[in-house]
């Protein structure tokens, strides 16, 4: 029983600052001070609606503020005030309602209790702060700042935006780096409708943008023969080796800038942004969100002695085995790899659900900071999670220029042009079910029919 002071026993008086950490002036309310207590308690509920309310309402406005530095820190701030509040409010609440006299013992553990819940109540805190701490080291480190100012609305005069997507491959056994996956999304500002076009690595005679890069190769990208074929996933290392193909462009800059231009030029699209994927920083993130989960179709074989080997079914691929799920040609050819490494990054994007992004959020930001490389500018962070939401609701399609569309060997630059065009100009397909691309017998039809009939919805050519 409490006195008239409100004192207790060291058991009722534990009790009640465990209830005040829990709900903030339970002691403070116990020992008589209820218009202190009632603030507290009134601070408290305030706070927790206030957070519950912002993420039950708020959930596409709270991701636009955590791609921003700025807010980032506010949040670890906001977190450390709100575990220091905590804390006083912990140690207060035990100071009003302990015994005024008991054993040293008693005095020892009692103080040892209370200091162990400080820690748990501030643990959670500290954790966000530090989560908002690496996210902030994340968006800093990954993406650059603009040198140009922003306009309030990116997407005015804009009706898509394209980026190029890169899946890029630095093996051990190969000198730099080789872009064996290329595709551009190309998104509807408006209703986030994407198409992606799909190019193979083994283009040839691919037409150079205007100024050095055309002056030396006036008749289509031939490479460095005798020692490389001359092919599209040869660009980027081109660029990167002779700077003059770039001008005023420093290294690792040249080869995003030059494959861009030459993608765009290829497809007839202006290319505003890239995003590249190292293949062996793609490990680390898969490892670190668990694995991924995917449907093998047919059986796998890979290895530099066909060693391993991933059976069909349904599989929970590692970070090594879903590197060679989208590297592996043995058996099969460059355009089910291509199909494999879309469904693939599909299945990723699925799966990094928040929990287990939150699980592994350290690891995943440490493999994200050494996987990624973009020219995304921070500025134009916020406008694109709230694009990406209008994207998560709308369907996907998917255009690959692939055999037998086109010979790799001799592709059709004008057919590729109508195509997108075509593609573009028409409505999402209604139908869910992938429907094959035309023969090269049916080339001559229109190409809007022909658009129309190599679509494909990404998710079906996933399932």
């Amino acid at each position: 029983m409490a006195d008239n002071t409100g004192r207790t026993g060291v058991g009722s008086s534990l009790a009640l600052t465990l209830g005040s950490a829990v709900l903030w002036g339970l002691a403070h309310i116990w020992a008589g001070r209820r218009l202190t207590g009632a603030f507290l308690m009134g601070i408290e509920l305030t706070l927790a609606g206030a957070a519950a309310i912002a993420v039950l309402t708020a959930g596409p406005a709270l991701l636009a503020l955590a791609v921003q530095p700025a807010w980032l820190w506010a949040f670890a701030l906001a977190a450390m005030l709100l575990a220091t509040v905590a804390v006083a409010v912990v140690i207060h609440s035990y100071l009003l309602v302990r015994p005024e006299s008991s054993s040293p013992a008693a005095q020892y553990l009692s103080t040892a209790a209370v200091g162990l819940l400080c820690m748990l109540v501030t643990a959670p805190m500290i954790y966000v702060a530090r989560l908002a701490y690496v996210s902030q080291s994340v968006v800093t480190s990954v993406f650059a700042e603009s040198v140009t100012p922003m306009p309030t609305d990116p997407w005015k005069g804009m009706e898509r935006i394209n980026i190029l997507l890169i899946g890029a491959d630095a093996a051990a056994n190969r000198v730099g780096v080789r872009t064996d996956s290329m595709t551009v999304a190309s998104v509807d500002t408006r209703t986030g409708e994407t198409v992606l076009f799909g190019l193979p690595r083994n283009l040839e005679k691919v037409p150079m943008p205007p100024g050095p890069a055309r002056e030396r190769f006036p008749f289509g990208f031939e490479g460095e023969p005798p020692y490389t074929p001359g092919m599209l996933n040869e660009v980027y290392q081109y660029a990167e080796d002779y700077p003059e193909m770039a001008p005023r462009l420093g290294k690792r800059h040249r080869g995003p800038s030059l494959l861009k231009r030459t993608v765009g030029g290829i497809l007839g699209l202006d290319i505003s942004y890239y995003a590249m994927v190292d293949m062996r920083g793609f490990v680390e993130i898969v490892d670190a969100m668990g694995g991924v989960r995917i449907r093998i179709k047919d059986p796998i074989v890979y290895g530099r002695q066909n060693e391993g080997r991933i059976e069909a079914g349904r599989r929970k691929l590692s970070g090594e085995e879903a590197l060679w799920y989208g590297r592996s040609r043995t058996f099969s050819d460059d355009y089910v790899r291509m199909s494999r490494q879309k469904c693939l990054l599909n299945a990723v994007a699925k799966q990094a659900d928040p929990v287990t992004v939150f699980k592994s959020f350290e690891r995943l930001a440490t493999a994200t900071v050494e996987a990624i490389s973009t020219d995304i500018p921070r500025q134009l962070l916020p406008d694109l999670v709230e694009l990406s939401e209008k994207v998560k609701n709308s369907r996907i399609r998917s255009l690959q220029f692939v055999p037998p569309l086109i010979y790799t060997g001799a592709p059709d630059y004008h057919l590729i042009r109508r195509e997108v065009i075509a593609t573009l100009a028409a409505p999402p397909a209604g139908a869910d079910a992938a429907v094959p691309a035309v023969p090269t017998g049916n080339r001559g039809r229109n190409a809007g029919e022909r658009a129309g009939a190599s679509a494909v919805v990404l998710d079906s050519a996933c399932d």
